[in-house]
């Protein structure tokens, strides 16, 4: 995003002034370019599924439903997403290590594609199908026995509860017959997240291509569908560059064509999350104080890590900061560093640490934690201290739309359930 104080012309500070803040932007048209960048140029027979996980909001997954995106889903809730957002249940795809028997019998029983991941969870998928009279399609998610390094979680190549063994499917040649109420009918990996190059998401594609053609000879499992996960990353720190689209692109496709014209009917899927919604959001907070601690200078803000508990740097032995900026002016040309933090009682609430904003910053300034568009408020510990959800709001064709209404104590304290321990008995 740019250093522009506006948002499809709308200012920052008139949005922060209609909503309140703490408040989750996200730039509808930011989502459509990076979706149909994608869309336009990449191989006609790759399907692209949205992974709800990045960013849930019902209307941010109808807005790229509408740009053609399918849904990938994680739980129950997310699939009720997805559907209430208009995506058929044939452009559903649920995955995820620990499905419950509600789940998986949703499924079934809305012929919604499984990705399975254990031999167990195959046997209950077959036994849940087998009593509903159906038939169950089910893709088999492998751990690869290889890994290709470049992404901020490698996946592959190492003890996980994602998936199942290469080397243990490869073992089991008669598994398709053992389960006669489940169509096996291809294969997903998922090799790493966030990843920055090309040439590694390329290496990914090609390696799981040929992996689900080397497991389909073996086990006799027909290649209807094979995924080859995704993993497209953000650039968010210091010395990162972001992907190269047409780059990408030119590196991917000839995978995709020559797998396509050795196997004309098979569905090739992608799933984006991260990188179809990231770049997009902006975490605007206002500052109540500032102060000067020990020669370090800090603003404390309205809101902190309980909306965006990535900023925090979970993971990393170095905390390293979003991309951060002044949004409601300008602000004087000196410099400082700031501390900027939240309201938790807690010194881990730091949104960034040693942030070079304007010298002049004071209480009511508005500041934005940009790139903010996946893995923010639902990844967050958003009722620590019962300070509840943030508001969020999706600006699409110049108009602002509030998304989610920002949550109160009322909202709050309405699903817990006071005792009277002072009456006898």
């Amino acid at each position: 995003m740019t250093e522009d104080p506006t948002v499809q012309g709308i200012p920052f500070d008139e949005l922060a002034q209609d909503f309140g803040t703490p408040l989750y932007v996200y730039d509808g048209d930011e989502i459509a370019a990076r979706m149909r960048g994608l869309r336009d140029r990449l191989h006609p027979r790759v399907e692209l599924f949205y992974s709800l996980k990045a960013n849930p909001n019902i209307s941010v997954c109808a807005l790229l439903h509408s740009l053609g995106a399918r849904a990938e889903v994680s739980s129950l809730t997310e699939l009720i997403t997805a559907q209430r957002a208009g995506v058929p249940n044939e452009r559903i795809m649920f995955l995820g290590p620990g499905k419950s028997r509600t789940e998986i019998t949703t499924c079934v029983k809305d012929d919604v594609l499984l990705i399975c991941e254990s031999f167990g969870e195959l046997a209950l998928i077959d036994g849940i199908a087998a009593g509903l009279g159906v038939t169950a399609r089910v893709v088999l998610r492998v751990n690869p026995a290889f890994a290709v390094k470049g992404g901020g979680l490698t996946m592959g190549g190492k003890p996980r509860q994602f998936g199942i063994d290469e080397e243990a499917l490869l073992a089991e040649p008669g598994l398709a017959e053992r389960h006669p109420a489940v169509r096996l009918c291809g294969f997903q990996a998922y090799l790493g997240t966030r990843i920055l190059s090309e040439e590694v998401i390329a290496e990914n594609t090609g390696r799981v291509l040929a992996l689900a053609e080397r497991l389909s000879g073996r086990l006799g499992v027909p290649l209807d569908v094979v995924d080859v996960g995704g993993g497209l990353g953000v650039a968010y720190f210091p010395g990162e560059r972001d992907l190269d689209p047409r780059r990408v692109v030119d590196l991917l496709n000839p995978h995709f064509e020559a797998f396509a014209a050795r196997h004309p009917g098979t569905r090739l899927v992608m799933e984006l999350g991260r990188y179809l919604v990231g770049h997009s959001g902006t975490y605007a907070v206002r500052v109540r104080y500032v102060k000067e601690s020990r020669g370090e200078h800090f603003a404390v803000a309205d809101g902190g890590t309980n909306h965006h508990m990535a900023a925090v740097g979970i993971g990393s032995f170095v905390k390293r900061n979003f991309p951060m900026r002044l949004l409601n002016r300008a602000g004087s040309d000196e410099r400082r560093k700031w501390n900027v933090t939240g309201p938790l009682c807690t010194p881990n609430d730091t949104l960034g640490k040693a942030v070079e904003l304007p010298a002049d910053l004071a209480p009511g300034d508005l500041v934005g934690v940009e790139r903010s568009g996946a893995y923010g408020p639902t990844a967050s510990p958003v009722h620590f201290l019962s300070h509840g959800y943030p508001a969020e709001v999706l600006v699409h064709r110049g108009r602002a739309r509030l998304i989610r209404s920002r949550d109160d104590a009322e909202e709050m304290l309405s699903r817990q359930i006071l005792h009277d321990f002072t009456a006898p008995g």
